[in-house]
């Protein structure tokens, strides 16, 4: 018997387990077959039925393929299935433009309004009071140039307008800011638009107003009037709806950072015209005038040259020339509040320091109060 050299020896052993692993047959031929262990995982789909087939992939590259559950991304996801509400909602047609829906009897409706105002302006046929109010020309001509800014630039809201009384006398006492007085104009706006009785607002206005050529009568056309307390009294005594900005020049001139904080409301002269004349006092807050000028600065040797208050600065004035006097489009709110009763007072209190401060401060509170809620509602300066 021939002994092999160990180094064949572990050769030959080498090549028997081979053998044995991949199954080759025996030395007597036989089919001794070894079963060969499964290396992948089972892969469990999720879907059972998904037949999408969007995306396959392999493992090691051979073997049977397995689909990967497709999950839809936000923003290519279907949208969920209509439902009845839904589909409501869809049916609901967009918006249009009023004047688009005119009919051409309309549009003859208001070129003949038109004529006529043009008609009665050159006859001289129509009625100004004892104060210039040139009613018609308010309605014809003041009133729609301003409804665009009200409508549809600042978007006013108005609340509380069933608060002002239908008929007779009542004092509306407002917040005053923005640079510019505005905010009378849109609260002008809003009692005449709103209220169902469309009444109109008589503004009390600063000397400077009707010291301005050409502004002075305009404003008398429009229905403004000094503010003073025999003006002031007349108008309540004759029925009249009237509205003052106690704040003056300091409000309405305030620096932005002292945004609606109100300043102190003057004397308290409307106060003694509420009490002598036994009219309500209803407070009425004003918030987005704040933002269509913010006054960031102050040219007082220019103001002092113009004779005017203040010369202010915003963020586009002067710099961008007469452009930066297009107001910024911030979303408003007017909400008028419950009148305050004087009718339950003596006239004769009206001369009594503490009654008129008592009072005055009792609006001015509630002024304040209603703007700091209003502003806790609000989201954004120009979304509202």
């Amino acid at each position: 018997m021939t002994s092999e050299h160990p180094a064949v020896q572990r050769r030959r052993r080498a090549v028997d387990r081979a053998r044995s692993r991949v199954g080759a047959p025996d030395a007597t031929g036989g089919g001794a077959e070894v079963s060969e262990p499964e290396t992948r995982a089972r892969v469990i789909p999720l879907h059972a039925d998904d037949s999408s087939g969007r995306t396959r992939w392999r493992l090691g590259g051979s073997g049977p393929t397995t689909r990967r559950p497709a999950v839809p991304s936000p923003r290519s996801a279907e949208p969920p299935p209509a439902t009845e509400e839904s589909a409501e909602a869809g049916a609901e047609e967009p918006p249009v433009d009023e004047a688009a829906e005119q009919t051409p009897a309309e549009w003859e409706e208001a070129l003949t309004t038109a004529l006529d105002f043009l008609r009665r302006r050159l006859e001289g046929d129509y009625a100004v009071d004892e104060f210039g109010f040139d009613v018609d020309l308010t309605d014809n001509v003041f009133l729609p140039l301003l409804r665009p800014l009200y409508r549809h630039w600042f978007r006013v809201e108005t609340i509380g307008v069933h608060h002002v009384p239908d008929v007779g006398a009542a004092l509306v006492v407002a917040n005053h800011s923005g640079t510019l007085p505005v905010d009378a104009l849109m609260t002008t706006v809003a009692l005449h638009d709103e209220h169902p009785a469309r009444r109109h607002l008589r503004l009390l206005g600063a000397d400077l107003v009707f010291r301005l050529p050409g502004v002075g009568s305009l404003a008398r056309k429009a229905g403004s009037t000094l503010a003073c307390n025999p003006d002031a009294e007349r108008l309540m005594r004759n029925g009249e709806l009237v509205g003052v900005w106690p704040e003056g020049f300091k409000g309405i001139g305030k620096p932005f950072r002292d945004r609606y904080k109100l300043q102190r409301f003057g004397r308290g002269g409307f106060v003694s015209a509420a009490l002598r004349t036994q009219v309500p006092i209803i407070p009425c807050s004003i918030v987005g005038a704040e933002e269509i000028y913010p006054k960031i600065g102050d040219i007082r040797p220019l103001a002092r040259l113009l004779g005017a208050p203040y010369f202010p600065v915003t963020p586009t004035f002067p710099w961008l020339g007469p452009l930066g006097a297009i107001p910024l489009p911030s979303k408003w709110y007017i909400e008028f509040g419950e009148p305050i009763r004087t009718d339950t007072i003596d006239p004769a209190e009206a001369d009594d320091p503490m009654t008129v401060f008592n009072i005055a401060d009792q609006v001015r509170e509630t002024i304040q109060h209603t703007l700091y809620r209003l502003l806790a509602q609000r989201r954004s300066v120009f979304l509202g």
